[in-house]
């Protein structure tokens, strides 16, 4: 399960609409690595500036490994998580997540870390069953 939700987040979404901000709640007590990567990603990018912030190092382990793959490949997690912290997300292999700020003079970069040939390039023989 990628998630663990509370009996009333449950119900509210039996019920019809959800609230989103307890959704991310729910995102940020079941994905903590998940979370705290992105969180840090985005601090770094508000200290730093510049087109993107990145990590490039491998989760700790297989736990870890699956929720950014989890938070990452459900497009209602994402998509909350996008809108929470105000930027964009790409994702490469197992652990490369980037954050971009939602400014159009980010296309570019963007463009260019979720092209293929970024993704060919990111590769690695310690990253094959990641």
């Amino acid at each position: 399960m990628s998630l663990d939700v509370p009996p009333a987040l449950l119900d509210q979404a039996e019920r019809g609409e959800v609230d989103e901000r307890e959704f991310v709640d729910c995102v940020r007590t079941s994905l903590p690595y998940a979370w705290d990567m992105i969180s840090s990603l985005v601090a770094q990018l508000k200290v730093d500036g510049g087109k993107f912030a990145d990590n490039q190092v491998p989760p700790p382990d297989e736990h870890a490994r699956g929720q950014l793959l989890r938070a990452l490949a459900s497009d209602a997690i994402r998509g909350s998580l996008e809108r929470h912290f105000g930027v964009r997300l790409a994702f490469q292999n197992c652990h490369r997540v980037a954050v971009f700020p939602l400014e159009a003079s980010t296309e570019e970069p963007l463009a260019r870390f979720t092209s293929v040939r970024a993704q060919l390039l990111n590769q690695s023989p310690e990253l094959r069953d990641c």
